[in-house]
């Protein structure tokens, strides 16, 4: 398998499992396409002579020897982004097309506007050397590459050109051209929004059965992401810390934060989605994705498509559930989170990516890889056990997920040398005006437990000191203060207990 072999294709794979999981997940379906008059009968016929001629001018203004060409007009009535990019089986060059071709282009589009689909906003043509020739008319059916996306007032005037409503764009270029900042949130948008619900008692929905409780939701994101990244798919969910994202095929796709105190915030997208068509139509009012949102619900832990408009599902977790305001439900935005609805789903899309969805003992490790995940237990060798140790896996890659998401259990930390330990304790006393006369920074000494340090300035001999300053200083560089009146060997339980909650061991 190469990197840009997306195997499964990640919406697919997502979809499915939550197909499967839930019986039933629906997925919008956006039909809205421009009008136009009914075309002239010669139309066609006048089309096909420009596209022929502008292919000739193109054929002859490449350089010697071409084999190929490939040509991108991304035109409105007032803004262009053309690319023509010849290729002799060896080189690629990028050869700007002359102001005759531009003027046949632009001549050609606006006859276009005369067809039943309206103008097109992009042309796509492919010419061979021995005359083969492909054109493909682009109206935006789906969202353009970046590179050939246009200023959104340069669509808006198109539009008026031609005398197209707005409300028949696809939902992407009307979210894009006409999405007037409405899903954008600033702290003090939040603030002011969380109070009026406050005062007129708007309440948001808590969410039962859409999504798994956070701790799972999360650590199976990251299994997931170990999945696509061990296969060296380019595609799939990543993490990073407290920091979840998805991008799919179709951009469709989400973002999920995490947040301290036991909240986070899961946001995104499905580009097609039914009441976004709806609203950008006008056939209904724009969802209130924020209803009942608290304050903490800003853009700077909500999906980047809320800048452009296209944000359908808003969820945040907060008091050990998912709440939303007027999202839909999870089969509408399956196609826009990984697949963690239950372990099954998980195990299944994991075995798929391994190449060994029918293989018993696969689905064990998958299992196995599962439920570690769920008590942040995973070990690299049931990673292995699953994809298995070859050149082309990247486990490295695939457990530095794991561990960025903190679903690892770790073992691997050296004991902090006694002279750091002292050194942590002296720092401290020093930077906190504790030294005294009776107990000097010089007159530190340790004693070495079984995952740190107890440091403490003894007791000169033949002296009795009450409530004595003892520090504990762990091998993760955490320092503890107690005192002589609690015995070290009842300390140390709870010292231990500390560190190995604090790193997963």
């Amino acid at each position: 398998m190469t990197p840009d072999e997306p195997r499964p294709d990640a919406d697919d794979a997502f979809a499915d499992a939550f197909a499967e999981a839930f019986q039933g997940a629906g997925q919008g379906d956006d039909t809205a396409s421009l009008s136009a008059p009914a075309p002239d009968p010669g139309v066609g016929a006048q089309l096909r002579a420009l596209t022929d001629r502008i292919a000739r001018e193109l054929a002859a203004a490449g350089p010697g020897g071409w084999q190929r060409l490939d040509a991108v007009f991304a035109l409105t009535l007032g803004s262009e982004t053309v690319r023509v990019t010849y290729t002799d089986g060896t080189r690629a060059m990028d050869t700007p097309p002359g102001s005759q071709v531009l003027r046949l282009v632009r001549e050609q589009r606006r006859l276009a506007a005369r067809m039943p689909g309206g103008p097109w906003w992009r042309l796509l043509m492919t010419l061979t050397a021995d005359g083969a020739l492909e054109v493909e008319y682009d109206h935006g059916d789906l969202p353009f590459p970046d590179e050939y996306l246009l200023p959104p007032e340069a669509y808006r005037a198109d539009l008026a050109g031609f005398g197209f409503p707005g409300e028949k764009l696809p939902t992407w270029l009307a979210a894009y051209t006409g999405h007037g900042d409405r899903q954008l949130r600033s702290p003090r948008t939040a603030a002011a929004r969380a109070r009026a619900d406050a005062a007129a008692e708007v309440r948001p929905v808590a969410s039962v059965g859409d999504l798994p409780e956070l701790s799972a939701t999360w650590a199976r994101w990251a299994l997931l992401s170990a999945g696509f990244v061990a296969i060296r798919s380019g595609w799939g969910p990543r993490v990073r810390p407290s920091h979840g994202w998805f991008e799919g095929s179709t951009r469709s796709g989400s973002s999920l934060w995490l947040l301290p105190g036991d909240r986070a915030v899961l946001s995104g997208g499905v580009w097609d989605a039914p009441g976004l068509a709806a609203a950008y139509r006008g056939d209904a009012p724009f969802p209130e994705l924020f209803a009942g949102a608290p304050e903490w619900v800003t853009d700077a832990v909500l999906d980047a498509r809320g800048s452009s408009g296209l944000m359908s599902f808003c969820y945040w977790w907060e008091g050990g559930r998912w709440c939303r305001g007027e999202s839909p439900g999870a089969a509408e935005f399956a196609r826009a989170v990984p697949g963690v609805w239950t372990r099954d789903t998980v195990g299944g899309i994991l075995a798929s990516l391994a190449g060994q969805e029918e293989d018993p003992a696969v689905r064990r490790a998958t299992e196995v890889l599962v439920a570690a995940a769920d008590i942040k237990a995973v070990r690299r060798e049931m990673l292995a056990q699953v994809f298995g140790g070859g050149e082309d896996v990247d486990l490295d890659g695939a457990f530095q997920q794991l561990l960025l998401a903190g679903v690892v259990k770790r073992s691997d930390f050296p004991p902090i040398p006694e002279q750091v330990a002292i050194g942590i304790v002296r720092k401290h006393l020093l930077d906190n005006g504790l030294e005294s006369p009776g107990y000097q920074v010089r007159d530190l000494t340790a004693s070495r437990l079984g995952v740190g340090w107890m440091v403490y300035v003894p007791v000169p001999q033949g002296e009795i000191r009450i409530s004595r300053a003892i520090f504990y200083v762990a091998d993760d560089a955490v320092l503890e203060q107690s005192s002589s009146a609690t015995a070290p060997s009842r300390y140390e339980a709870g010292f231990e207990q500390r560190f190995r909650e604090r790193r997963n061991v």
